[in-house]
């Protein structure tokens, strides 16, 4: 994926240590209520499609941003459907980062669903009893937005 400017910046004094960021994923779906997936061109698997707002942008906003520059589609956000802190994860050259995600569940407005950008190997359309492959984070918020379930958080507190 690519590195937004603003992190570069950070890690030119930071280097390899833990930044805590936003990170905003969307799942997007369609009239016939199909999901829209890409697959990641960094790491090959099937994903929601997000990202990192830039700062001062708002996560709705940035959804759609992300959605529109990766596959295409044009859409609008309906409603937010999970917020959660994820696991510290550590990239192949060194750089760890700990997001804040904010997920929100999106309706495609247009656009034709296709790679738009160099972050995906494949864009497309799916049937939610067809899905690829894909990981308990993509799998949590996609039953999430098609439930009529209030937002869903962890309400565990560390001691």
């Amino acid at each position: 994926m690519a590195t937004p400017d603003f992190i570069r910046t950070l890690r030119a004094s930071v280097g390899h240590d833990l930044l805590w960021l936003p990170g905003v994923s969307a799942v997007v779906l369609d009239d016939e209520g199909r999901v829209l997936l890409n697959r990641r061109s960094d790491n090959g698997k099937w994903s929601l499609i997000g990202g990192i707002p830039e700062p001062g942008e708002q996560p709705a906003a940035c959804a759609v941003r992300e959605i529109h520059e990766e596959t295409g589609v044009r859409a609008v956000v309906e409603r937010l459907i999970v917020v959660q802190a994820l696991h510290p994860v550590r990239y192949d050259n060194g750089d760890i980062c700990q997001y804040m995600d904010i997920s929100l569940r999106c309706r495609s407005v247009g656009g034709e669903a296709r790679v738009n950008d160099d972050e995906s190997l494949d864009v497309g359309w799916f049937a939610v009893d067809a899905l690829p492959d894909l990981n308990e984070f993509a799998l949590l918020r996609i039953k999430h937005a098609l439930s009529d379930a209030p937002t869903w958080f962890d309400s565990a507190t560390s001691s």
